[in-house]
């Protein structure tokens, strides 16, 4: 008998053992601290207006003292919640940068034809050559204007250091590909390999066509990836606490790039009519991805939840009954008999807000999470969550923009109490107030827009008097950006091109031969 239970311990414990276990790591208390908490730095607030924007009773509004320190004078407010955190988990940031040309080593060939013809000739060539090298000059760096919200959750130190780093990540990612995303100039046609068109001079025809925004796509792409790797390497040394979602936009090369991972949301308003420009990753929303992960990976579930999804949780009265459910195939529902497998918590649970994946989180994509597991249990959700983030392109060159179109680009708080045009709406009447050239214009309708969403203290919860509904208690970010500045200033650049003439003079193609192809691997498509 004794023997008999023995066995049986074993074989519980052994069955145990088998189940992957976390890695063991520094407890995140005995580390110091990446980055201390603070505010958007283009906000200039001292610690004691930092005290003050905590305060969770009056939720005061926080602007830019001096607006022209953001690009083109954009709006920004932010507040925080209602008591939901000790701090405002919610981040932004804002900057112009610049990726120059990778520098080259002088062509021998170029110069002996340089010499040739000032010794041969009367100097025109020469005096042309210098002529058409003064004229490329401007093309000689890229630039590009970013903005980003980072909405925290379970702590500030993702969100930080995302708001931190990441503008830092995109512009390395752009300049390993800079040589093709800059014009092709003088040089470049004295400089053989340089240039859009890659190939192995074997003259084969090429597979693929590769344009510029296919490239900025896999420089954000890459960038996002790389923000979410260091914060797991360096959450091994230093305290980085929580997670973020993570949306931003980038003007580059005559475009907008709208990089989403998470439920931020950002709208452009043109002539009026709301446009939404991303989607919102839920765990509704990406129910079938999660779904078909678990189906892949049922290892990943220890044995607690259930891949499927239920109208109702069920129990074990349901035992031997019809039901419906759905599983990562389908989208709709179908019939099936409940088993005790069916009992187990479902991987998806809720509606809306109240969504969570493994009853833990209700967010799906974005960075940090490393260590975040289900409560009481061994089980990690991490590898449920990605910070591949969607990207929408939207080309600024294909109309004009008045100083009344604008780009709202907001965390979930703004958005859990105010649609799409109704947030237009708001901003629209805010800056009817205001003259175009008024550098204040854009600030103060972002704090119209975020007091909308906070509305007032009454009682014991916060409302919007206007439409006696509830207001917002979650953190609030929101950047309002003229869209004109850019679109209309950049109409004429030298460094832009059509889309007929980025397809005919900057064609980069690749070769159907893996070892043609001078590209760095991480390139590829």
């Amino acid at each position: 008998m004794i023997s008999r239970v023995r066995n049986v311990v074993n074989s519980v414990m052994g069955g145990l053992a088998a189940l992957p276990q976390p890695p063991e790591r520094p407890q995140p208390d005995d580390l110091e601290l990446k980055y201390p908490y603070c505010r958007p730095e283009f906000l200039q607030l001292s610690q004691d207006e930092i005290q003050v924007s905590a305060d969770h009773v009056s939720r005061p509004i926080m602007v830019p003292r001096e607006p022209n320190r953001l690009p083109w004078s954009a709006g920004y407010a932010e507040v925080i919640n209602a008591g939901k955190s000790p701090r405002n988990e919610d981040q932004a940031a804002t900057t112009q940068l610049s990726i120059s040309r990778p520098a080259r080593t002088p062509n021998r060939n170029t110069n002996k034809a340089n010499n040739k013809g000032n010794n041969g000739n009367s100097g025109e060539d020469n005096l042309q050559q210098e002529a058409m090298a003064e004229e490329t000059e401007e093309m000689d760096e890229l630039h590009f204007t970013y903005f980003g919200v980072f909405d925290g959750h379970a702590g500030t130190g993702a969100a930080i250091m995302a708001s931190r780093t990441l503008h830092y990540h995109i512009r390395d990612k752009m300049a390993e590909v800079s040589e093709l995303l800059l014009p092709v100039t003088y040089e470049d046609q004295n400089h053989p390999g340089t240039g859009s068109n890659h190939g192995s001079g074997s003259g084969k025809p090429s597979s693929k066509v590769i344009t510029k925004e296919h490239l900025i796509i896999g420089a954000l792409e890459r960038s996002f990836c790389e923000m979410d790797s260091q914060i797991e390497r360096e959450r091994l040394t230093f305290r980085i606490t929580g997670g973020c979602t993570a949306l931003v936009a980038v003007f580059v090369l005559g475009k907008l790039f709208l990089v989403n991972a998470g439920d931020s949301r950002a709208v452009l308003c043109r002539n009026g009519e709301a446009i939404p420009m991303s989607r919102d990753f839920t765990p509704e929303s990406e129910r079938q991805r999660l779904q078909y992960l678990a189906h892949l990976h049922p290892h990943l579930l220890y044995n607690e939840f259930t891949a499927l999804e239920f109208p109702r949780r069920l129990h074990k009265t349901d035992l031997g009954k019809q039901t419906l459910y759905r599983d990562h195939t389908m989208t709709g529902w179908a019939p099936k008999t409940v088993t005790e497998d069916d009992l187990k918590f479902p991987l998806i649970f809720g509606e809306g807000k109240r969504c969570r994946v493994l009853a833990t989180i209700g967010v799906t994509r974005g960075f940090g999470d490393h260590d975040l597991r289900v409560y009481d249990s061994h089980c990690l959700i991490k590898p449920f969550l990605t910070a591949a983030p969607e990207i929408q392109t939207y080309d600024m060159m294909e109309q004009r923009f008045g100083e009344d179109d604008f780009l709202i680009m907001a965390s979930d708080g703004l958005w859990d109490v105010v649609a799409n045009q109704d947030a237009c709406n708001v901003v629209l009447d805010a800056l009817t107030q205001f003259h175009p050239q008024d550098p204040n214009r854009y600030t103060s309708a972002a704090q119209e827009l975020v007091m909308h969403a906070r509305g007032t203290l009454q009682g014991k919860g916060w409302r919007r008097p206007a439409e006696d509904k509830p207001a917002s208690g979650d953190d609030i970010t929101a950047f309002i950006i003229p869209m004109y500045h850019y679109g209309n200033q950049h109409l004429s650049s030298p460094t832009l091109l059509s889309e007929s003439e980025e397809s005919s003079t900057r064609e980069m193609e690749t070769e159907t031969e893996a070892e043609a192809d001078p590209r760095p691997d991480s390139l590829d498509p």
